[in-house]
């Protein structure tokens, strides 16, 4: 950090706009959230803060404790900046210092100086001040400030800050990751998980990496027709060597746009993993591509409770029937917990109408759940079964079924795209043809 000798100020702040940090700007001093959904997670950066104000210091140790900061070391306690300035000069300083002050204009400009006497220069510091003054925010970020803050401030101001300061270091920029989980085994999750994943590739021309994390007994490898010798495994069982350029050897192409981690699927050795085990190689998958979608199997233990922890979106897909019912609602209800912070995870409702069978009424199943469902799919047996032995996708095997316009929905609504790319004809080409029917019709 390096901050300039302060300069007089040449013209009166009372006619210029204020700073314009939202709409938290100007509300109650209470901790709030803010807009968060659409805020990518924050690199591996450590965070030391100095508080002045008992609810900037709730609002700071809320937002240490979300998921987008999970990779993040943050520390905060009180002392505003002369409680930063004594600490750091016994300390090193982290790669993000944030300091709250009731400070202005060169008493403020004076204090950041001592602090940036006892700061490394690489040092990026936020300020979270009490004037909405923009000639104020101008002269900070011209000393050397990365941002400032008007109190009060929400958790979206934050790490929206936090985000933009660091979007563009080595680890900063992730691709979204969409977990897909079953309420109960035998409902379809992967099913439908792989089918959506190559939807959003083919489709939408994204780049896309498809991790199956059901090592013993993953599928994604036989529904995608591949056999490769290299795959998830690899990486978990060797999470030192994991980087770029591992990760390509491990990936198989299926199609132009999307890649697959596929699973061993074989139980010569037993697959027990401590709750960080797909954290690295989840993390250079992201790196890689702007979309990642992972394969969670049916099981509840550290590491899946951590992988759909760090999940931008989840899918529980179910079936219409008691335990299933049961099972989504524990699932909802504990993802609500470990992810206060996020939406509800998506609901996709499969088998739907298979004969014979008594079922729970979609609407009363996702009333129960409070969750609106995202695709309702019917039972389709020989649709699936037909496309499962031949290792294909839906649309491989029936790109007119509805089952296929169901599954391109359901990418556009995770992705938010609102349509698939296709290939605009030219109005020259419309006007040709319509003067060659024109000339027809004369001759």
């Amino acid at each position: 950090m390096s901050v300039t000798a302060p300069q007089p100020e040449s013209q009166s702040t009372s006619d210029l706009p204020e700073v314009n940090n939202g709409p938290e700007a100007n509300s109650g001093p209470e901790v709030n959230k803010g807009n968060i959904e659409e805020i990518r997670p924050i690199p591996r950066i450590t965070i030391q803060a100095f508080c002045e104000n008992e609810t900037v210091r709730q609002t700071l140790e809320l937002s240490a404790g979300d998921r987008r900061m999970a990779r993040a070391h943050v520390a905060v306690q009180m002392g505003g900046i002369p409680g930063a300035v004594e600490y750091y000069g016994a300390a090193p300083t982290p790669n993000l210092i944030i300091v709250e002050s009731s400070l202005k204009g060169e008493s403020l400009i004076s204090e950041l100086g001592r602090l940036a006497s006892v700061c490394d220069g690489d040092t990026k510091v936020i300020v979270i001040g009490h004037l909405n003054d923009i000639l104020m925010y101008r002269e900070l970020i011209g000393h050397g400030v990365s941002e400032y803050l008007v109190s009060p401030v929400s958790m979206a101001d934050i790490m929206t800050a936090i985000s933009s300061i660091f979007s563009e270091s080595e680890n900063g920029v992730l691709g979204r990751m969409i977990a897909f989980m079953g309420a109960k085994g035998g409902c379809g999750s992967s099913t439908i998980c792989h089918n959506v994943a190559w939807a959003i590739s083919s489709t939408f021309q994204n780049e896309v990496v498809l991790a199956d994390l059901d090592l013993p007994f993953g599928t994604a490898n036989i529904n995608l027709d591949q056999d490769p010798t290299l795959g998830i495994a690899d990486a978990v069982f060797s999470p030192d060597r994991v980087d770029d350029i591992l990760l390509d050897r491990l990936l198989a192409k299926c199609a132009e746009h999307l890649s697959l981690l596929a699973a061993p699927s074989s139980l010569e050795r037993t697959y027990d993993f401590d709750a960080n085990a797909f954290t690295q190689v989840l993390e250079a998958a992201q790196r890689g591509a702007p979309c990642v979608i992972v394969d969670v199997p049916h099981q509840w233990n550290a590491w899946t409770r951590q992988v759909l922890a760090a999940a931008d979106d989840i899918v529980i897909t179910a079936m219409p029937e008691l335990a299933n019912l049961r099972n989504a609602k524990n699932l909802i209800d504990t993802i609500g917990d470990i992810r206060p912070n996020d939406s509800k995870p998506k609901l996709i409702m499969n088998q739907v109408g298979m004969p014979k069978r008594p079922e729970i009424g979609v609407n009363e199943f996702a009333s129960a759940l409070e969750v609106e469902p995202l695709a309702v799919i019917p039972f389709e047996p020989a649709l699936f079964g037909t496309a499962a032995n031949n290792g294909q996708m839906i649309s491989e095997a029936d790109a007119t079924a509805p089952v296929s316009d169901q599954i391109i929905s359901i990418a556009q609504s995770l992705t938010g795209r609102a349509e698939p790319k296709v290939e605009k004809k030219s109005a020259l080409d419309f006007l040709r043809k319509l003067k060659r029917k024109k000339s027809d019709k004369s001759g």
